[in-house]
């Protein structure tokens, strides 16, 4: 590893923050914020660890700028229909794996509960984001963010963003 085990642990806790942050803006439908905690260009992917493992590039949802990321919100504002739903994130630490320069690597474990308009809860997903950052003194913004879902077994109702 690239930094020392103190720089990783300030870091963790810095990350902590913008991952509560990015889960909150999700839970919450504050949707609009969800783009901003990305570079403009930027790589956002949903996947499966089978994917992953067999070095498969195939994912559920994939955006390559912050663009597309405000288009999905976009669209699911005005033009999807999908059945009323919110998520409730449990995030875990983050685990800072390298540190160089501005560019930090992390990963952290995730699950999300769905809930339907119904109120019925369901476990939706498990897995962990696999994060590729740029840290600033202004700003933490996401450059690649993976999300790798342990099931390879995906709802087919996947509206909003994990």
């Amino acid at each position: 590893m690239n930094s020392s085990l103190k720089e990783r642990s300030e870091f963790s806790a810095a990350l902590g923050y913008v991952m509560e942050d990015y889960a909150r803006a999700i839970d919450t439908d504050d949707l609009e914020r969800w783009p901003d905690f990305f570079e403009l260009d930027c790589i956002y992917k949903v996947t499966s660890r089978e994917n992953v493992e067999a070095g498969l590039p195939f994912g559920v949802i994939y955006a390559d700028s912050r663009a597309m990321l405000q288009d999905r919100v976009k669209s699911l504002r005005d033009a999807n229909i999908y059945e009323g739903q919110s998520y409730r994130h449990m995030i875990g630490r983050p685990w800072v794996t390298q540190v160089d320069g501005e560019t930090v690597r992390a990963e952290t474990s995730f699950m999300v509960v769905r809930i339907m308009r119904d109120g019925q809860s369901t476990l939706f997903a498990t897995g962990v984001y696999q994060d590729i950052l740029r840290v600033t003194p202004e700003a933490i913004r996401l450059r690649e963010r993976i999300v790798v879902c342990d099931s390879s077994r995906v709802d087919t109702l996947m509206a909003l963003p994990l």
